[in-house]
């Protein structure tokens, strides 16, 4: 029956799946890999310790840099002792004018070669924490990249593990061009939901909202990439996976609508059959509007409370005699 519904209307893309965040672990110091703290294939936090490199060469360097600054410190002590004494001798000119300049040009030089001294120490306390590498953000580990036992050095490109964050996670698709405008007014007003769904179309792996839009369409396909956002907690989606994203982009108030199988298509564009009062079948040319897998808009041709018919049209021409029937077979008729 031909009846005023709200009617959702979607718009459909293909999208492949990915991270949030991915970053390739690599080590920022040279040395040994001693230990490899992370089970691959395993969740990890932020700040949790994936792997140390041995840290007894920057711990040496750190022990000279402070030996440096203690040794330099004493020495500036000293200077300023000496500066006291010509102090108290230069009234009775007991010193020249020169050895108290000198006196105080030593105490400015150690005062900043302490101050470079801390500077060392610090780049030392910098290069022994790097001994450590901790993960940057939650996420899942992947293949380890390299066995405990080698030589790794900052230099290397393939790094220890690969971390990507899972969840939330993302899927890129695209839309034509003509199909932006209502997309960008939708986003203005409201969140735009999102629904990614598997191979088959009906299998709903997980809802989101629809992220971002890019700032330009690609002139060679007249197309615009989109991200759509969802919390995957379900861990149904996996980077690089292929999905097909669903997105309602608005939602049609009281709109005339028929049973979607009730609608065929012939040479001359779409119709119904439509059940007449002495019990016949008539066919009607009909205007259709958008379209869910169960409902679709009946923009012109037909009015509300029509009947019509949902199966078994092939068999139907107009004129023929129907016989109704009801879920219940004891009220068929």
């Amino acid at each position: 029956m031909a009846k005023a519904t709200d009617l959702p209307v979607y718009v459909n893309a293909l999208g492949t799946v990915q991270a949030s965040k991915t970053a390739t672990i690599t080590t920022r110091v040279d040395g040994l890999l001693e230990q490899l703290r992370f089970v691959e294939g395993s969740e990890v936090k932020a700040g949790d310790l994936l792997a140390q490199i041995d840290p007894a060469p920057y711990e040496a360097q750190l022990a000279q840099a402070e030996a440096k600054q203690a040794q330099d410190q004493a020495q500036l002590e000293n200077a300023k002792l000496d500066v006291k004494r010509y102090d108290e001798l230069s009234p009775e000119d007991y010193t020249s004018k020169q050895q108290v300049d000198a006196a105080r040009a030593q105490v400015t030089e150690l005062t900043a070669l302490i101050k470079g001294d801390q500077a060392g120490i610090k780049a030392a306390q910098t290069q022994l924490a790097y001994t450590s590498i901790v993960a940057p953000f939650s996420g899942r580990t992947g293949l380890r990249l390299v066995d405990e036992g080698n030589i790794v050095r900052a230099s290397d490109s393939t790094g220890i593990v690969v971390i990507t964050q899972l969840q939330p996670i993302c899927v890129l698709f695209t839309l034509p061009q003509d199909q932006l405008p209502g997309l960008v007014a939708a986003m203005a007003s409201h969140t735009v939901a999102a629904t990614a769904l598997a191979d088959d179309g009906k299998t709903t792996l997980d809802e989101g909202t629809v992220t971002l839009i890019d700032n330009r369409i690609d002139p060679t396909t007249g197309t615009v990439r989109l991200r759509a956002t969802f919390a995957n907690s379900n861990g149904h989606m996996w980077p690089g996976q292929f999905v097909n994203v669903r997105i309602l982009v608005d939602t049609l108030h009281d709109a005339l609508s028929v049973p979607s199988s009730a609608v065929s298509q012939g040479p001359h564009g779409s119709f119904v059959y439509i059940v007449k009062q002495d019990g016949t079948a008539d066919m009607q040319p009909v205007t259709v509007g958008h379209d869910t897998a169960d409902m679709t808009q009946i923009v012109d041709g037909l009015q509300q409370g029509d009947q019509v018919v949902t199966t078994g049209q092939y068999r139907l021409q107009s004129g023929s005699h129907l016989r109704i029937l009801t879920k219940n077979p004891a009220q068929a008729s």
